[in-house]
């Protein structure tokens, strides 16, 4: 638990680390346009999650079938050997090819889930999984930080290389620190082989698990959805010369709320019912999201932020908590890939759908949208939860009599 969950944050960590001086580094290639570094900016940083979103599912059923070790050591290094070569790239179209590489090779969060979980014991999986997350939250809050203040003091190159020595030391301390025995006889217990086919046909037939993987994309795209337009929605709010690190702060401080709180609320879950929290996270997350589109200054901003991110802290852990208690153990590292790329989907649309609005209309509506979608998949996911347990006590009925 504990070699995963570091292991998790410097992963999550080189996902983000390059952000703060992406477009910096695109300009040192060449005698380049704004234009052009902004464009380019945009498709390398998106293209990684946008092929992750493609893969996740394969590295998942690859670790259900051939042990999930072997594929936190085979993305691993992957993501450590892509950031290093980055540091030595010539052109644009080689730091995007090493990019898409990279997301290739981005199975190594999904897998560690399915790991810890299949360890677990249903009744604690809310809390032990609530508790990997605050890993992979930290290292992605903490990720453009860390990029920032490298690049800063070391230079780009030496940054790319600091990078993939750190994550090849977390992957080797994987390689000798994880025990994958219990997995495996596990498995063997449940010798279960799937097709892709019906493993996304268990998929569809369980309502609640397609519903469950839906709010997985739905929060992503509201929570991204405002992050081009946030330092001009900033720079409304106030003026100061340091806007981009306030918009850059106000965009954090959800990772802040979520870190804090998501071994909470997998407590809970494992209380209650993982259901239940879903329903009460979501329920408050669309109630501080709404209120960004009416603040007059900063702080009322990252409050509704931060408040924002401690409710969705908790989608996380119950969802992959639901997953460990409603599927099989033979093909969970395969759904919570499906999962992942639901995740990785939002990344990408989130943006592009945020930019869209706010250019039909004004930033404001960016939040109206994304609350009013978390409002309706709060009213969908009740009346699915509803309708589950009306047939529940149906067929109770039915073999009681």
């Amino acid at each position: 638990m504990l070699i995963m969950g570091i292991a998790n944050f410097f992963v999550a960590a080189s996902a983000t680390m390059i952000l703060p001086f992406l477009s910096l580094y695109i300009d040192t290639f060449g005698d380049f346009s704004e234009a052009y570094v902004q464009r380019w900016s945009g498709f390398v940083f998106g293209i990684t999650f946008l092929v992750a979103f493609v893969v996740s599912p394969f590295w998942g059923r690859f670790g259900d079938k051939f042990g999930r070790k072997k594929i936190l050591l085979l993305t691993g290094y992957g993501i450590a050997i892509s950031i290093f070569l980055m540091g030595y790239v010539q052109s644009v179209l080689g730091l995007f090819l090493l990019r898409f590489f990279m997301g290739v090779v981005t199975g190594f969060i999904p897998t560690s889930l399915a790991l810890i979980s299949a360890q677990t014991k249903k009744d604690r999986a809310g809390k032990v999984l609530g508790t990997l997350q605050m890993g992979t939250v930290s290292g992605g809050l903490i990720g453009p930080l860390i990029g920032g203040a490298l690049a800063d003091t070391f230079g780009f190159t030496y940054t790319f290389l600091i990078t993939s020595l750190i994550i090849t030391a977390a992957t080797t301390v994987v390689l000798f620190g994880i025990n994958e025995m219990v997995v495996k006889e596990q498995n063997k217990k449940q010798k279960e082989t799937r097709s892709m086919l019906s493993v996304l046909k268990m998929i569809f037939q369980n309502k609640v698990l397609l519903m469950i993987m839906i709010i997985s994309f739905l929060i992503q795209t509201a929570n991204f959805s405002i992050q081009p337009q946030l330092a001009l929605y900033v720079n409304n709010l106030m003026e100061a010369e340091n806007i981009a690190l306030l918009a850059g702060f106000a965009f954090s401080v959800t990772g802040l709320g979520n870190l804090l709180f998501t071994r909470s609320w997998g407590v809970l879950g494992d209380r209650i019912g993982h259901e239940k929290v879903l329903l009460i996270t979501l329920s408050l997350g669309g109630l501080f999201f709404l209120p960004q589109a009416f603040v007059t200054n900063i702080w009322q901003l990252v409050i509704f932020r931060f408040l924002f991110g401690a409710m969705i802290g908790g989608i996380i852990p119950c969802v992959t908590a639901y997953i460990r208690q409603a599927v099989p153990l033979s093909v969970q590292g395969e759904i919570l890939g499906y999962n992942q790329s639901f995740r990785f989907l939002g990344n990408v649309v989130g943006p592009v759908i945020g930019g869209l609005i706010s250019s039909l209309w004004s930033i404001s509506f960016v939040f109206y949208f994304s609350a009013i979608v978390i409002f309706i998949t709060v009213l969908s996911l009740g009346l699915i939860l509803k309708n589950n347990h009306g047939n529940m006590e149906e067929g109770s009925k039915l073999t009681g009599s």
